[in-house]
C-alpha cells in the first residue's frame, strides 16, 4: 500500500499534472528541457499514454468543449456508466477532425520514443519494484496504481463536466466545468477544472483561499531553485471578456480579486 501510494502521488504529481498538462499541453511554465523530459517521462509512467495522445486528446476535448454544440462523447454527458464504457474502452472517430500542430514536442525524439513504446515504460519500474520487494510490489506499484489513475482520471473528469460549483462561465461554450473539492489533493490541484476553463494557460488552477494545488506547490519549488521562470498566472491572461464570473457569497474576495487581476 505504501509503495502504491507513494508512486501514484508522485508521478501524478511530477508527471500528469505539472509535466504533461501544465507544461508540455499548456506551456505555462519554462524550465530546461532536461527537466521537462523528466517530467514527461514521469507522465507517460503513469499509464494513460504516451506525451502525443495525450496532446492531442486535450486538444480535441478542449476544442470541442468550447463549441456551441459538443458531442456527448467529449462533454462526458451520457450517464455514468455509459460514459466510463466510452471514455475507457472506445474511441470517437470524427468524419472531419480538426488538426493538431503538436508543435516544437512533435519535433522531439526522445517524445517520439516514448510515444511508441509509452506501455513497455513500465518493464524497468516493475523489475526494479521485484527486486526491491517481490511480486507485491509489482502488483500494488504497477496494476493497481496504473488501474486506479486511468479509472480515477475518468471519474473525476466525468464529474467536473457535469456538476458542481463554479466561480466562472466560459461564454460562448457548449460545455462549462466544475470543481470537485474534494479531489482537489488526489489530483494535486487539477480538480479545480471551472477555474481550469476559465484560465487555461494559467500555471495555477487553485485560485481560491483554500484550493490545494500541489501542482502549482512543486512549479514554485522548482522557480526558487532556478529551475521555472516565466509562470504564467490570471492576470497575465487576457481572459476578462470570455468570462462571466459567478457570485458566490463564500468567494467573493477572492472572486473580487481575480477580476481585477483580469482587468
Amino acid at each position: 500500500m505504501t509503495i502504491f501510494l507513494l508512486l501514484t502521488g508522485g508521478s501524478l504529481l511530477l508527471g500528469h499534472s505539472v509535466g504533461f498538462h501544465r507544461r508540455l499541453i499548456h506551456r505555462s511554465f519554462d524550465c530546461p528541457l532536461w527537466l521537462e523530459r523528466c517530467l514527461v517521462w514521469v507522465g507517460t509512467c503513469v499509464g494513460m499514454s504516451g506525451p502525443f495522445w495525450m496532446i492531442r486528446t486535450h486538444d480535441m476535448r478542449d476544442w470541442a468543449q468550447r463549441q456551441a454544440d459538443c458531442h456527448d462523447y467529449l462533454a462526458h454527458q451520457r450517464p455514468m456508466l455509459i460514459d466510463a464504457w466510452w471514455q475507457m474502452h472506445c474511441r470517437l472517430d470524427l468524419d472531419h477532425p480538426p488538426t493538431f500542430d503538436l508543435g516544437v514536442a512533435g519535433r522531439d525524439r526522445f517524445y517520439r520514443f516514448l510515444d511508441a513504446t509509452w506501455m513497455a515504460q513500465q518493464i524497468p519500474i516493475a523489475l526494479l519494484l521485484f527486486f526491491a520487494g517481490g511480486w507485491g510490489w509489482v502488483l500494488w506499484g504497477i496494476c493497481v496504481r496504473i488501474s486506479i489513475s486511468v479509472t480515477g482520471h475518468w471519474f473525476i473528469g466525468h464529474l467536473a463536466h457535469r456538476r458542481g460549483r463554479q466561480s466562472w462561465i466560459v461564454n460562448g461554450a457548449g460545455v462549462q466545468a466544475h470543481d470537485v473539492p474534494w479531489a482537489a489533493i488526489p489530483t494535486m490541484g487539477e480538480a479545480w477544472h471551472n477555474n481550469h476553463h476559465a484560465f487555461p494557460g494559467s500555471a495555477r488552477i487553485g485560485l481560491y483561499p483554500g484550493q490545494s494545488d500541489w501542482g502549482y506547490a512543486f512549479i514554485l519549488l522548482l522557480k526558487r531553485v532556478g529551475l521555472a521562470w516565466n509562470i504564467a498566472l490570471p492576470e497575465h491572461l487576457a481572459r476578462t471578456r470570455a468570462l462571466t464570473r459567478i457570485a458566490h457569497p463564500d468567494k467573493d474576495g477572492a472572486s473580487g480579486q481575480i477580476q481585477e487581476l483580469t482587468g
